[in-house]
This record gives C-alpha cells, structure tokens and sequence, in this order.
C-alpha cells in the first residue's frame, strides 16, 4: 500500500485548517461582538483585551424575554422533532420495506412535495389553520404544518433501502410484525440517518420567524427567532450599542444549534450493516 508524500498530508491539513478558520470566523466575531462594550464592523485585534461587558444581553433581555422565547422555541421545535421522527420513520419504514399497491406513486408524490417551496404554501395554510381549524396562537398551529418532513421521510427511505433484506424476511418469518421490526432491528441500523433528519429537521423550525409571526402576535408565545425579528426591526436602532445587542441575541439563537451539532457529531458515521447477515 502506498503511502502519501509527507508534503501531500501537510498541504492537505493546512487547506482543511484554513476553510475551517474561514467558516468559524463569523461565529467569532459574532460571540465576541456580542460581549464588547462597542463592537465594529471590522474586528481590530482578534483578541480583543478591553472593553468585555455582558450588559449587551442585560439590555437585549430587558427588551425580550431571551429565557420565555427560547423555552418558545424549544416546545415549538420539539414537536415538529417529534413529528418528523415517528411520522418519517413509520412513512420510510413503509415506502421502502413494504409491498403495497400504490408505493410507487406515494414515492413520487413525495419527490414532488420537496419541489414546492414552502412559502407558496404558507397563505393557505394559514388560511386553513387559523379560520378552518381555530388554530390561531397556539403552538399547535405553529407545529402542524411541519408535524411532517418529506426530506426526514427521504433520509429514512434511503437508509432503509440499504439494509439487507434477509434481515427483515428472517424477522418475519420468526412471527415479529412489523412495528417489532422497525423497532428492534431497523432504527438501531439506521442511527445516523436519525440523527441526520433530527439535525437538518431541528435547524429550519428553529430560524424559522415568518410562519410563527403569521400565526400568533402573541409576543408571550412567539419562538426567538420572532422576538429577535421584531427586536432588530423596530427597538435595537433605539439603544446605545445596537449592534452588541443584535449580536448577543443572535449568539442565544445560534448556541443551541452549535451545541446540539457538537454532541451528535460523532454519530455521523456509516453503520456496520454487513455484520447484521452471515455469509
């Protein structure tokens, strides 16, 4: 096996360092804007020694309640996780696994709703959620239209699609059904994927500010991206360091995300499906 030249391996880490420093720049300027008492546009030293205070988050706090929308933000984006997950795991599980007549168009007809922007969607859908349904500032409405994830439903159909058969049929004909199967063979098989719809699910609703405006005006209930929406609209040019206080807010916004893609990195990895099969 041939080994690659030393200059290879070196010039490929100083490249891999260098697009890594590229795209966590703006999240260093972002945090470290949001702890300075007169952040610029352009940082002038990378460090900076003076001028670190926590009053940018006193201030944003005192305009928006940071704790009540971000626990907001977390009901409105666990239940659409929780949606994604029991209704894309069952709907891959189904399209992919199972002989029914029909799968081939119930297939197409998903590739065709992943075409369709949402927000050609979003006035019918507010129409139909708050006047047919009475959905109107609740969480309920908040969550239905995104209760179901076509792209999770796709993650979780190609994934099952990769596992060998053999399994499944040995399985059955042991007399488990299928839910058993699913349950006990198929999810632990596919962890990555889970994973993978978890995080891709979890960062839309959260960044997500328009729909949950439409639905509720309600700012006791609106997730913090709304709250920071309207803050940076119409009260942050008000204050005496607005653009520390922009920051600051965007840094609660973008800390659960980072820490969530940090604790379940790992299990980005293939799994060892060839071990799951004799022969």
């Amino acid at each position: 096996m041939r080994h690659p030249h030393p200059v290879r391996v070196v010039l490929r880490y100083v490249v891999i360092i260098l697009a890594a420093l590229m795209f966590a720049f703006p999240f260093y300027f972002m945090v470290v804007g949001a702890f300075q008492d007169n952040p610029t546009n352009t940082p002038d030293k990378l460090l900076p020694t003076s001028g670190w205070t926590i009053e940018n988050f006193v201030e944003t706090n005192s305009r928006i309640d940071l704790l009540q929308s971000l626990c907001n933000s977390l009901i409105f984006v666990g239940g659409v996780l929780l949606g994604t997950v029991v209704f894309g795991l069952l709907a891959g599980y189904a399209v992919s696994c199972l002989d029914f007549r029909g799968r081939g168009g119930v297939w197409v007809l998903m590739l065709l709703v992943q075409m369709i922007p949402f927000q050609l969607l979003m006035i019918p859908l507010y129409v139909q959620i708050t006047r047919s349904y009475g959905l109107g500032d609740t969480y309920i409405g908040m969550i239905l239209p995104f209760l179901i994830n076509t792209t999770a439903v796709f993650i979780f159909a190609q994934f099952f699609k990769a596992l060998p058969r053999s399994i499944f049929e040995a399985a059955r004909i042991d007399g488990a059904g299928e839910i058993r199967i699913l349950w006990t063979i198929a999810i632990p098989l596919v962890r990555p994927a889970l994973v993978t719809a978890i995080l891709v699910t979890f960062i839309g609703p959260w960044n997500e500010f328009l729909w949950p405006f439409l639905i509720t005006k309600d700012t006791s209930m609106q997730p913090l991206a709304v709250s920071l929406a309207n803050f940076i609209a119409s009260v942050s040019t008000s204050m005496a360091n607005p653009n520390g206080a922009i920051l600051a807010g965007a840094t609660v916004l973008a800390f659960p995300v980072i820490v969530l893609f940090c604790v379940f990195q790992k299990y980005f990895q293939t799994t060892n499906i060839g071990a799951a099969t004799k022969g």
